[in-house]
This record gives structure tokens, C-alpha cells and sequence, in this order.
């Protein structure tokens, strides 16, 4: 069964298979892949060439010819080229090491998969600056943002997942192949997932960074209980801030919010009941220009854009609600995204581009949890096991 390109005949639990697909894929070589499992016209050819046996990998050369469970230099050899390879090559490269990265890549480890995980920062995302969580299964008494992140990391490298420090800056198909470029060099692999995870808006006034866990919040759910019975402030005037701060009245003794115009921009319904709450007051034409506080934060100070005035503002807390932007501008023109720059997935969380997945925040629909993070990457290391299967 000669071919114009070379083919490859093998079965998934074949070990020399995956080693020479490793081989063909650090060196870009296009090939195509029969499954002599699920393919009888595959499976009589292999018998023809190996005198009625079925001996895998066998893999069919465009000049005719055949080779048998091949050596790694032999087929190098054979098709010129360098044995070592030019990329680093895996089954999965997995962009992020947030929680949906992490569970992502510790699955598709214990499936056998060849996983990378690429980050730019420090692994945890979001979650790593979550002060106390007190909403992930299994921790009864609440667990910290560090270390449950710190856990995540360990847990994968247990089982095998390389964890790279480097910003990925764009996304190729090439083939068969994808490659993430990044500015410490390119990975190729069958298969993506990008995790990369969204950013909160932030303020970027002084103290703010400094004091991120430590009296500054962006997440009501994940940080409002640690607040009971405090006085809270809530900066933003729109859908987030009136839902997130209406939420916190669960914990806090009362809830000012820090809004820029001269009235809520969020929906009717929403304004209701923010405006009828007798936990909730409101400053209008109000901007924060300082946080202060040493090891906790201690106060705002407050500045009326009518006034000119400044104010002092003793508070328990405050939670930051003006946005968030998902992490893609590397994927702009390349993968399928929503007006706000969230990748579309289909329900199997496959992207616009087949053999790359999203999950976790980065996602259009996510619920931007920590929980439903690490189930979404559970879900995209199970679909790219099948694709990987099928391909």
C-alpha cells in the first residue's frame, strides 16, 4: 500500500509508536496514522509486509518501502533527519498553570500523556492571591490561596508534568502539529489546552498591589466570610459591583460603594436592590486614590470628583469590581473569540481550532471558581485523551 507521504500503522497501546509519532513530531514530518484496531485494509497491509504477522509500528515510505519497528536512528537515518529532534515535543502542552491547568495536566498525566505546563508567573492564577478559600471540597476548615496552589503544583509534578517558566506569545497549526511560540522558544504537540486564565481589573493606584490579599479583594465569594460582622467597601457602580457587594451583606455589618459617575450603571433590577438595602450605602463621584496600610490595609483615601475634596476612609476591606479581561491577546486572530476576548469552546470545550481546548476563566461561560476551574480541566484532559485517540 506505497503512499506519497510516509504512514505510519500501529495500535494505541502500541509504546514504539507514541516513541516514533515523538520522534516524526520533533522534527515537523507529515505523516499520516492508521490504527490497524479500527482499520482492516490496514491490518491486511501490515500482514503482507511483516509474512502474515502483526508487527507494529510498520510504516510505509513514499519511495515504496517499508521498515519495521524501527530504531530511532535507523529511521532518521532513513528520512535525513537530525535524531534529537529541533522541538521539545508532547502529547499535550498546556498553557497556564491556574487550577484548570494543573488538574488538566495531572489527568492527562496518569492517561500516559507527555504533558508541559507553560506559565508566565507563578502557578496558582488567580487562586495563588485568594487570601483563605473556604468553598473547594475537601477542606472543611477553608484552605489558603498559596496552598492549595502550592498542592495543585506538587500533585502534577508527582506524576510527571513539566512545568516551564515563559510567556507564550502566539499559537500555529501546522499539520497534524501545534506549536505555542513563547519567549523562551517554541513547544510543539498534538494537542493544546489554554488556561491562561483572566485578569481582575485593577485600580493601579498606590498600595494596591502591595495590599492584594491582605484587605484588597476581587473575588466577594472566595473572601466576603472572612469578613463577618466588618465594614466593607465595594469600588465600582455597574452588574459585578451591585450583585458582589449585595452578596457580601451576607458577611459585613455594612457596604459602602465607591462609585465614579453619579449614579449605578447597573440594571434596574440590580439598582432596586442595592438602593433598598439598609446594609448598603453609596458615594457617588467618589475615586480611590491611595490604599494605605502596612502588613494589612488600614485605610482608602477617598477623592470627590465634584468637590476636590479628599477623605480618609477607615474600612475592614475592600473588593474591587470594574471588570475583567481574559488573558488572550496571543490568540487574537488565531482561535474564535467573544466580543470581551473569551474563547469560544464547543461543549466538549474544544476550540475554533482542532486538538486545542480551553478551560477555566480563559473560557466564554466559565463561572470563574476555583472548584469549577479544576472540573473544567478535568473535562478538557478526558476530551483530549479522545482526541488524541482518534487522530
Amino acid at each position: 500500500m506505497p503512499d506519497d507521504q510516509i504512514t505510519m500503522y500501529g495500535t494505541s497501546w502500541c509504546i514504539d509508536c507514541k516513541r516514533i509519532k515523538k520522534l516524526l513530531g520533533q522534527n515537523m514530518v507529515d505523516f499520516r496514522w492508521v490504527d490497524i484496531e479500527h482499520d482492516p485494509e490496514g491490518k491486511a497491509f501490515v500482514e503482507s509486509v511483516n509474512a502474515g504477522k502483526q508487527i507494529v509500528p510498520t510504516i510505509s515510505l513514499p519511495d515504496g518501502g517499508a521498515l519495521v519497528q524501527p530504531g530511532d536512528a535507523e529511521l532518521a537515518e532513513k528520512l535525513g533527519l537530525p535524531e534529537d529532534g529541533k522541538l521539545p515535543f508532547y502529547d499535550l502542552i498546556v498553557v497556564g498553570a491556574g487550577p484548570a491547568g494543573l488538574t488538566a495536566a495531572l489527568y492527562a498525566a496518569r492517561e500516559g500523556l507527555d504533558t508541559v505546563v507553560l506559565e508566565r508567573a507563578v502557578p496558582g492564577g488567580q487562586a495563588a492571591i485568594t487570601e483563605w478559600i473556604e468553598n473547594y471540597p475537601g477542606f472543611p476548615e477553608g484552605v489558603g490561596g498559596v496552598d492549595l496552589s502550592q498542592r495543585m503544583e506538587e500533585q502534577a509534578r508527582r506524576f510527571g508534568v513539566q512545568i516551564e517558566f515563559a510567556e507564550s506569545q502566539s499559537l500555529e497549526s501546522v499539520g497534524r502539529y501545534r506549536i505555542v511560540h513563547t519567549d523562551s522558544g517554541d513547544y510543539a504537540g498534538w494537542s493544546v489546552l489554554v488556561a491562561t486564565g483572566s485578569s481582575y481589573r485593577r485600580l493601579g493606584v498606590p498600595g494596591e498591589e502591595q495590599l492584594i490579599g491582605r484587605g484588597v479583594h476581587y473575588c466577594a465569594t472566595c473572601d466576603g466570610p472572612l469578613y463577618k460582622g466588618r465594614d466593607l467597601l465595594v469600588v465600582g457602580g455597574g452588574n459585578s459591583a451591585a450583585e458582589e457587594g449585595f452578596f457580601l451583606t451576607k458577611y459585613a455589618n455594612k457596604v459602602t460603594m465607591a462609585v465614579r459617575r453619579g449614579e449605578l450603571s447597573a440594571s434596574q433590577i440590580l439598582k432596586d436592590k442595592v438602593l433598598s438595602s439598609p446594609k448598603m450605602d453609596i458615594m457617588y463621584h467618589t475615586e480611590i486614590k491611595r490604599f494605605r496600610g502596612d502588613k494589612r490595609l488600614e485605610s482608602v483615601l477617598l477623592r470627590n470628583s465634584e468637590t476636590g475634596k479628599d477623605q480618609e476612609f477607615k474600612t475592614g476591606g475592600v473588593f474591587i469590581f470594574i471588570g475583567l479581561d481574559p488573558n488572550t491577546q496571543w490568540l487574537k486572530g488565531t482561535l474564535d473569540l467573544d466580543d470581551y476576548g473569551f474563547v469560544v469552546t464547543s461543549h466538549t470545550l474544544e476550540t475554533s481550532m482542532p486538538g486545542v481546548f480551553a478551560a477555566g476563566d480563559v473560557r466564554v461561560g466559565s463561572t470563574k471558581q476555583v472548584a469549577s476551574a479544576a472540573g473544567e480541566g478535568v473535562t478538557a484532559a478526558l476530551m483530549t485523551r479522545a482526541y488524541l485517540r482518534e487522530d
